[in-house]
């Protein structure tokens, strides 16, 4: 067989799937406008001549797809809409009854920054306080993880807190002296603020008294001196009366009176420290008496009277508590 001369071969015999449009000849099926498989086309097959093809063109918007459709007439290209114009067959839904579409700019998303992308910064600072927070926590936990370990080792050492058994009261009284109670200031004084009589008189020539400005009194060697103390006491009881003196090495003695009655021995103003020399500055000395003193105002008298040897200074005297001879 040459290319191009086919005969006038029928359609079925050269189409393998020709016996399936023989059905619908059969059955009186129309044959379409155009001609196809199984239907002869316009043109009739000759002897000689080719054979045109049985798929026939149809125009734009002719062909049927299931329903009823309204076909677009085709438009030449010289007639077409120049270009950025609308076309009628492209036109907006709108044009064929449809709900209007709404035109404007596309939704922008805005991820933060200055359209460089995602902010950076805000994530960085987010960063950096959360490793500040755990770092500060973990401090935290140290130190006093530290403290407990200290505690814990004071503990050790001291072995830990001794509970102190609480101390009964006693019934019976105690003879010790209460801690709260002060003891009263016994009464001391100067004996040149005394009461002088006879020939005792205020001095200060010789070097080493205490009393003010190194005051004392002289002149109590004579019959008759004397000097005289109002003494005031907190409570009654025995005492000792402390008087500091000085001497020309020799041993001397006086009258001691308390409240108008009279001692019963001397007061021994002796040469205590056995000095052998008689300069009075390097001899000043202290002796003491025992005395019965009442509460309140007491008179203590020392006086020169006749079998006493007086040759001594009187610096200054005092009361104070019991002593044993």
């Amino acid at each position: 067989m040459a290319a191009g001369n086919d005969g006038a071969n029928k359609p079925e015999n050269d189409d393998p799937f020709g016996y399936l449009y023989e059905d619908g000849q059969a059955a009186g099926a129309q044959p379409p406008g155009g001609g196809g498989y199984g239907y002869p086309g316009p043109a009739a097959a000759q002897p000689g001549v080719p054979r045109t093809s049985y798929n026939q063109v149809r125009t734009v918007g002719e062909r049927q797809y299931g329903g009823q459709q309204h076909a677009q007439p085709y438009v030449p290209p010289q007639q077409q809409a120049p270009y950025g114009q609308p076309q009628a067959q492209y036109a907006a839904p709108e044009t064929y009854g449809g709900p209007p579409t709404r035109q404007g700019p596309p939704p922008q998303h805005h991820h933060g920054g200055s359209g460089r992308g995602p902010n950076t910064r805000g994530i960085l600072i987010g960063a950096v306080a959360v490793v500040a927070v755990v770092v500060v926590g973990i401090a935290a936990a140290v130190i006093t993880n530290m403290g407990n370990e200290d505690d814990k080792g004071d503990q050790a050492n001291t072995g830990g807190t001794t509970a102190t058994a609480p101390v009964k009261p006693s019934d019976e009284p105690s003879t010790e002296p209460s801690p709260d109670e002060t003891p009263a200031e016994l009464p001391k004084q100067d004996a040149a603020t005394l009461k002088l009589g006879g020939s005792a008189a205020l001095a200060k020539d010789v070097k080493g008294a205490e009393g003010s400005n190194g005051t004392y009194v002289s002149g109590f060697n004579q019959v008759g001196s004397s000097v005289t103390w109002k003494a005031k006491m907190p409570t009654e009881g025995k005492y000792s009366l402390t008087v500091r003196y000085a001497i020309p090495a020799v041993d001397a003695n006086a009258t001691l009176t308390v409240n108008g009655k009279p001692n019963s021995s001397p007061l021994g103003l002796k040469n205590f420290v056995h000095s052998t020399d008689p300069n009075l500055e390097k001899n000043w000395q202290t002796t003491w008496a025992p005395v019965d003193l009442q509460k309140g105002e007491n008179e203590i008298k020392i006086s020169c009277e006749t079998g006493n040897q007086c040759d001594v200074l009187l610096d200054w005297l005092e009361v104070g508590p019991p002593k044993v001879s």
